[in-house]
């Protein structure tokens, strides 16, 4: 756990079936709603429309879509007008979340480069926030400075919401994951996952090449690390 693990994870290989991937991305939600992944996430949106009754929101590598999903009942509830769009280099991601996802959702769910959707910045950032969950530990480390200054140039608010490099959890999901007989992509991924992910003293140094000051870096239960700008 003194150093971020390098390899590849299998639901990364071009090779998966749509139908693997749909299970593994499915049974990736149900490990979310057991750890509570949402929490850090809702609570940041919370304080992103203080006073506001719409909300523009960028997912980036939204997967089966779930996070997408629960922040639109969520801002339902709250009588808030959304325009939520989903962004994910796999192609099977869209098919998924889309097999997923009721038929009466207004929820955009696009396959490509984040990097494309930038368009031209004017006087306001072209979204209220941009989410990422469970996608910071996949980049490398000079794409995750690429996606940082993204988030800080086309969005007012930004969150990232990852994993925390623990032993703890490096050593607990394993056995979590047997016991809720998920796929064994999951248990294999999730447990490499953890050892990608980053440690809260890795991050200032990353932000510091990103060039962004004020973010927030803060632990959420159980084993998430985030990373938040509010503006």
């Amino acid at each position: 756990m003194t150093t971020r693990a390098q390899a590849e994870e299998l639901m990364d290989a071009d090779d998966l079936s749509p139908e693997t991937y749909a299970a593994v991305v499915a049974d990736l939600a149900k490990v979310n709603v057991v750890t509570m992944a949402a929490r850090p996430t809702l609570a940041f949106l919370k304080r992103v429309i203080a006073g506001r009754t719409r909300l523009r929101l960028l997912d980036v590598g939204f997967g089966d879509g779930d996070m997408l999903r629960m922040i639109e009942r969520w801002a339902r509830r709250r009588g808030v007008d959304t325009e939520l769009v989903g962004v994910d280099l796999n192609p099977r991601s869209e098919q998924a979340a889309r097999m997923h996802t009721d038929a009466g959702s207004t929820i955009r769910y696009i396959t490509g480069d984040y990097a494309d959707l930038a368009g031209q910045r004017g006087a306001e950032p072209r979204w209220d926030a941009i989410v990422s969950s469970l996608v910071a530990h996949h980049m490398s480390h000079a794409e995750l400075v690429a996606f940082l200054r993204f988030m800080d140039t086309h969005a007012r608010c930004w969150l990232i919401n990852d994993l925390h490099r623990h032993g703890f959890a490096h050593r607990g999901f394993p056995i979590l994951a047997r016991l809720a007989r998920w796929h064994p992509i999951v248990r294999h991924d999730g447990t490499l996952s953890i050892a990608r992910s980053y440690r809260p003293d890795e991050w200032p140094a990353i932000l510091d090449e990103a060039g962004i000051r004020g973010a927030r870096v803060f632990r959420a239960f159980p084993f998430r690390l985030c990373v938040e700008r509010l503006r």
